[in-house]
């Protein structure tokens, strides 16, 4: 279970009753500047949701949420590499900034991905995908029209990192961040059956989800 808390909105007393039911915390959806972010990880927040977006900046007399998450080096962040949601450039210095392992591609997908209706309604408001783009009637962003393959292509070019790097950045990493690497993100014995065939071009295939093939529509 993952949860995503407003550190100035709870107490630390909170966080660490949370994380002693074993539950993974995120911070987020937030105003808490760096200081709150800091007492935060020391009670016990672990991650960090899609960084950069609905949290304090990065300021060089302000650090905010966005530089204790980088300046941390036992926490994680998700991070949405639709090219949207941040310059490919700040994309790339927070992959370097961090330790390895701790950037974790999300992608904040919403329900227009893979569909043919490239539209949809959140809280009574209708929100379009076009060109990639899910925004609302005023231009704001509303999630992620992203897939994770073409995060998986995006991180390679944002952050100019291998091809396996930024798979492992969708899979073996995650795994780690909410405690299930012995189950998740690597094909070997023992291993859940998750996995996903690519070709030479590394265009989707088919998958495999606990064992069982499912082909993809373009085979």
């Amino acid at each position: 279970t993952i949860v995503t808390i407003a550190p100035e909105l709870t107490t630390t007393d909170m966080i660490k009753r949370i994380r002693d039911k074993g539950i993974t915390i995120c911070a987020g959806h937030t105003g808490a500047d760096y200081e709150q972010t800091c007492d935060a990880l020391a009670a016990g927040i672990t991650g960090f949701t899609h960084l950069y977006n609905a949290m304090t900046p990065l300021q060089s007399r302000a650090p905010g949420m966005v530089g204790a998450a980088l300046n941390d080096e036992d926490s994680w962040f998700g991070i949405i590499a639709d090219g949207f949601h941040m310059h490919p450039a700040a994309f790339r210095v927070a992959v370097a900034a961090k330790q390895t392992g701790g950037a974790v591609l999300v992608t904040d997908a919403m329900s227009t991905v893979g569909a043919i209706d490239k539209s949809f309604v959140l809280d009574g408001e209708t929100i379009y995908a076009v060109d990639g783009r899910c925004t609302n009637a005023a231009g704001s962003l509303a999630g992620s029209d992203l897939d994770m393959n073409t995060a998986i292509k995006n991180a390679m070019k944002f952050a100019r990192v291998s091809w396996v790097e930024a798979v492992r950045m969708a899979s073996l990493y995650p795994a780690h961040a909410i405690g299930l690497e012995h189950q998740f993100g690597r094909i070997k014995s023992g291993y859940q059956a998750n996995f996903v065939e690519l070709d030479e071009e590394q265009n989707v295939m088919g998958t495999w989800i606990s064992g069982q093939r499912y082909p993809s529509e373009c085979t």
